[in-house]
């Protein structure tokens, strides 16, 4: 497990098989996660009976984020398109419940994978993709030390409209 003083971040554990079908399904997430088609609950249970691969096998790590204080789920971070050779991944997370949201578990969960990224994985670098509106993630990534480097116009549709995605890059200097 992966901790500081307010978060763990651990593996997912087949206790974890509703939750995760909660958070999949729930469709005012989809647009967060691209997704545009619910997951049954058999595809997620052979989703985490393999998500215990190696990152150099599945290049991709799903983590559930607890807090420390009650011990319950509050999201989910994910590393995704890790990239050995270019010694690059994404970083993506989700906090489920307005709650637990502004309350740093975002940063610290972040904070605790830019470790993991660049002191054990020898990363050169981490970056995410952010739709413009999404302005609390803009803010998250900023606050970490991450560049905006790249903006592309239009790039998600919306319903009847489309919006833009920024993009945030931090190098392991």
């Amino acid at each position: 497990m992966i901790n500081d003083d307010i978060i763990r971040l651990r593996a997912l554990e087949p206790e974890d098989l509703e939750c995760l079908y909660k958070w999949e399904n729930d469709m005012d997430l989809w647009e967060v996660s691209d997704t545009l088609t619910p997951f049954s609950l058999f595809t997620l249970k052979k989703y985490i009976e393999t998500c215990h691969l190696d990152i150099y096998t599945t290049k991709q790590l799903r983590l559930m984020i607890e807090r420390l204080d009650t011990n319950t789920r509050i999201g989910l971070v994910d590393l995704y398109d890790f990239d050995p050779y270019h010694q690059r991944a994404g970083v993506g997370i989700m906090i489920h419940n307005t709650e637990n949201q502004k309350q740093g578990y975002a940063t610290a969960a972040i904070r605790l994978m830019i470790d993991y990224c660049f002191e054990t994985l020898g990363l050169n670098q981490i970056y995410s993709s952010v739709p413009s509106g999404n302005v609390g993630s803009r803010k998250l990534f900023e606050k970490l030390g991450f560049v905006q480097t790249g903006y592309r116009k239009n790039w998600l549709r919306r319903g009847n409209g489309w919006e833009d995605i920024v993009y945030f890059q931090l190098l392991n200097q």
